[in-house]
């Protein structure tokens, strides 16, 4: 399988390392180091994952998500050296897939990027319907894509991971921890609070009224369910 990550940061010297190891995957890598130029490099290749670090000149990591989630629904794993949980959950609200705070093992980053891309390859491989139908809602498994009342939603790789998960087992209540471990994968350091943030952009996205779901429901101290 051929995998295109671009990594971008404006650290010269970690952006060096980060290529050199992920090159020897056998990887092609490519870099960017300001978030202009990831812009505009996203938008003219076909990247598998984008590798972001937070604190960039030029339209910072969480500004280059949320303007390439416009376009793209490229896989993101934001780099962040700040250790508050509050900057790990907006990377999420602004459309990354994953974290990793610097410094890092850099075996902990494969280990992030090929999880997104097994998860990635499993989807195309284990399903053989070309779409899911629940009321307004049709989920194309194999693009990735979703429509509601015929009009395309633009989801986050998680979210749609997410999404397909709850319309295949409907009205199967799902806990938090569940939930992280199912999409996220077991030993994922993130917490539960993770869960609740995509849940929420979920709802604003393909929901009428986000306060009073049609969709995604909340059975109250147990966790979320998928009911139309």
């Amino acid at each position: 399988m051929n995998i295109k990550v671009l990594v971008v940061d404006d650290e010269k010297l970690i952006v060096k390392g980060i290529m050199f190891s992920l090159a020897q995957e056998g990887w092609e890598v490519e870099a960017a180091y300001d978030g202009e130029e990831a812009v505009n490099r996203i938008k003219n290749e076909n990247y598998d994952v984008v590798v972001l670090d937070l604190m960039i000149p030029k339209h910072n990591g969480l500004e280059v998500c949320q303007i390439v989630r416009e376009f793209s629904q490229v896989p993101i794993v934001m780099l962040t050296a700040k250790g508050e949980d509050m900057d790990k959950i907006m990377g999420l609200e602004y459309g990354a897939d994953d974290y990793v705070t610097k410094p890092f093992n850099i075996l902990e980053l494969k280990a992030r990027i090929k999880a997104i891309l097994r998860r990635a390859t499993n989807t195309d491989k284990d399903y053989n319907k070309k779409s899911i139908e629940v009321g307004g809602l049709r989920l194309e498994v194999n693009g990735k894509r979703v429509f509601l009342d015929n009009q395309e939603v633009n989801l986050t790789a998680k979210e749609f991971d997410m999404l397909e998960l709850f319309a295949t087992h409907q009205g199967k209540v799902y806990n938090r921890e569940q939930l992280l471990n199912t999409i996220w994968g077991e030993g994922y350091p993130g917490d539960v609070r993770t869960v609740d943030v995509h849940v929420r952009r979920l709802r604003e996205k393909i929901e009428p009224n986000p306060g009073q779901p049609q969709y995604i429901h909340t059975k109250w101290g147990v966790g979320y369910y998928f009911k139309d």
